[in-house]
């Protein structure tokens, strides 16, 4: 059938009409110029509304002569791009009640409706400063984000406390920061006092923006400090809040163990880059997990029971090793990509599997040097590492190296299928490709050389600078050929660029171990489950489940992903009775009989309740490390001298 022309004057009208053209961009937020500010801005910041959640902030800002003389537009920044989350995941959205002042008078301001971070303020003629109070709406309760303030204890991360004026490198403006702390507490940065605070209230010498945004706070009612300083007389302390007082209550041989990570650290790296270092440690089920690294100090959480529970919180205890490393690996050198002029230009994050990757590797060998974990869980840590990422079926169209712009792409959200999806895998992916590097050169050099040698030679530069220092691919594989020689460029290009069906395990294969799975779980899995209030079944029925019986994840192409199982889902019997994990370990190591009917999991998705019958008879399967493990010993062993007997001895 024909179709039907438009009336002869409907058509003459659509003609005459004009297509709609895009509307031009607003003029650019001014670039960042290095050049001094000028003028020092004072930021005070009020933490006492503990029942609100909310922090309070006022900034005296002395304007650029220029813009004093004429008045006019006068841009500040709230910062987006935070180093160590790789990513625009400043947390805007809580900032709150924004007023601007000038002579007692308010000056209207007006957000940037392309770069949503940007506040234009008009400012008039001969103004010579703004007043500027704001405050942070932190979350309530972790439905809402991470939780930043609780009765007992708070976190001041500066970057969400704080607007600078856009146009300038943020090492080129400095800050004068106080902060007001609930009366009786105490607390831990890497910040100084300048000693003009009183009662509650402390004020810290003035510093660039860059220093004050990589120096965090964690104040707290219940609070210790314990000294780590080694013999070269750098200052080195564990600021630990937690809960509860009792939660305090450490070992001197736990202490030890702290020590000798900073021992071993300074024996590896035979540098530090920090005038002095502040592990800040909250020990907390009601302030918002966190592990992040800072150039003089990191921010850690762990299990109330870290120290009273010493023999069971191992699964975590490569973090502060981790965030220590970053001050060499990811703070003083950094990709080049990852290094911006200020907090609001964009970062690329190619260079991830060496500045979080390497991290990673660190962290567990140290981990392992200090004490902080024995030499067996260390290596049950890595063949669940192994494990894993050899089951990831998302390698086999993913590029590890495409995983390094997953911070931008899912900025740290859930995903439906991790394991399909792939997700931050620079880190322990990234970290099998280090221990593939490491034994490599110890095979190459006749044991005479490691990838210790390239941490001394790439981390250890310029000794005492807290200045970053960047670098690209080639330098990598330059310095890795200075150790070694080798083809390092194509070593890394295979590893890193191409697709494959199982993960770079010739770190172990190389000495003669392998990963095996048989059906008692490790101590490191019993521990790491544990903290995470999870039931570990990934390499069996190819799931894990909350302690609340909800399906954390499905691994893809495994007996449960095979019959429709998704996470989210609450798994609410087997095979008619209530589901119970040692239950369910008993059904599946029941169905080992080949003749067993499939095992019925009755699961509630939302208001939906349906049963699904999995066909599985391969029983319990728990990653280990079988055969020779003698060169993973050698990786492991601690430098220098004797690790002044903390090991297992620490939780006596």
């Amino acid at each position: 059938m024909a179709l039907a022309c438009a009336p002869q004057g409907l058509a003459a009208e659509a003609s005459a009409q004009s297509q709609p053209m895009p509307l031009p961009l607003p003029p650019a937020v001014p670039a960042p110029q290095d050049v001094p500010f000028g003028s020092t801005i004072a930021l005070s910041v009020d933490g006492t509304d503990l029942a609100r959640h909310i922090l309070s902030m006022k900034e005296t800002i002395p304007l650029p002569t220029r813009i004093a003389q004429k008045g006019g537009d006068f841009v500040l920044l709230y910062p987006m791009w935070l180093p160590g989350n790789h990513s625009p995941s400043g947390t805007i959205d809580q900032l709150g009640g924004l007023t601007v002042k000038a002579d007692g008078k308010i000056i209207p301001w007006l957000r940037d409706t392309v770069t949503v971070s940007a506040f234009h303020i008009d400012v008039p003629q001969g103004t010579k400063q703004l007043e500027v109070s704001y405050q942070l709406l932190t979350p309530v309760s972790p439905k809402v984000g991470r939780v930043v303030m609780t009765d007992t204890m708070e976190n001041v991360q500066w970057s969400a406390v704080s607007l600078y004026p856009a146009g300038y490198f943020t090492r080129q403006i400095m800050v004068h920061p106080s902060v007001t702390f609930p009366a009786g507490w105490s607390y831990g940065t890497a910040l100084r006092s300048d000693g003009t605070g009183s009662g509650s209230k402390v004020s810290f010498q003035p510093v660039s923006f860059n220093t004050l945004v990589d120096s965090p706070i964690f104040a707290g009612k219940y609070f210790r400090k314990f000294d780590l300083t080694q013999d070269d007389k750098v200052s080195v302390t564990l600021n630990v809040m937690a809960d509860q007082p009792q939660d305090l209550a450490a070992t001197d041989a736990q202490i030890q163990a702290h020590k000798n990570l900073v021992k071993q650290a300074n024996l590896l790296f035979g540098s530090h880059h920090y005038a002095h270092y502040d592990f800040l440690l909250a020990l907390t089920n009601k302030l918002g997990g966190i592990g992040l690294e800072h150039h003089q100090s990191s921010e850690n959480s762990g299990p109330r029971g870290y120290f009273t529970h010493w023999d069971k919180t191992f699964g975590m205890r490569d973090l502060l090793a981790h965030e220590f490393t970053h001050s060499w690996n990811g703070k003083y050198r950094r990709p080049d990509g990852l290094w911006a002029p200020d907090f609001n230009t964009p970062q690329r994050g190619t260079g991830l599997w060496v500045y979080e990757g390497q991290t990673q590797y660190w962290g567990y060998i140290l981990a392992a040097r200090a004490g902080l974990m024995t030499v067996p869980q260390v290596k049950d840590a890595l063949a669940e590492v192994a494990a894993v990422y050899d089951n990831r079926q998302g390698r086999q169209w993913r590029p590890l190296i495409d995983t390094t712009n997953d911070p931008i792409i899912a900025q740290r959200s859930p995903e439906s299928w991790r394991s399909w999806q792939r997700s931050e895998d620079y880190y322990s992916e990234g970290q099998l490709v280090w221990l593939d590097a490491d034994t490599l050169i110890r095979k190459l050099s006749g044991n005479t050389k490691s990838l210790n040698d390239f941490a001394k030679a790439f981390f250890g530069t310029n000794n005492g600078s807290v200045v970053t220092s960047t670098y690209n691919f080639d330098e990598i594989v330059k310095t890795l050929n200075a150790v070694q020689p080798y083809d390092w460029a194509k070593f890394l290009h295979e590893r890193l660029y191409n697709t494959s069906t199982h993960a770079p395990l010739d770190g172990f294969t190389r000495g003669g171990a392998n990963v095996v799975y048989t059906e008692k779980p490790s101590d490191y899995v019993k521990s790491y489950s544990d903290l995470r209030h999870v039931s570990d079944f990934m390499f069996s029925l190819g799931l894990t489940v909350s302690k609340k019986g909800s399906v954390s994840e499905v691994l893809w192409g495994s007996p449960a992903w095979q019959v429709g199982v998704t996470r989210d889902q609450d798994l609410v019997a087997v095979n008619g009775v209530s589901y119970d994990p040692d239950a369910l370990q008993d059904e599946i190591t029941n169905a080992k009989n080949k003749d067993a009917a499939p095992i019925e999991l009755l699961l509630r998705d939302g208001e939906r309740y349906h049963t699904v019958a999995v066909t599985y008879h391969g029983g319990l399967r728990y990653p280990h490390l079988d055969g020779n493990t003698q060169l993973l010993d050698t990786v492991l062993a601690p430098l220098g001298a004797q690790n002044d007997a903390a090991g297992s001895a620490a939780g006596k």
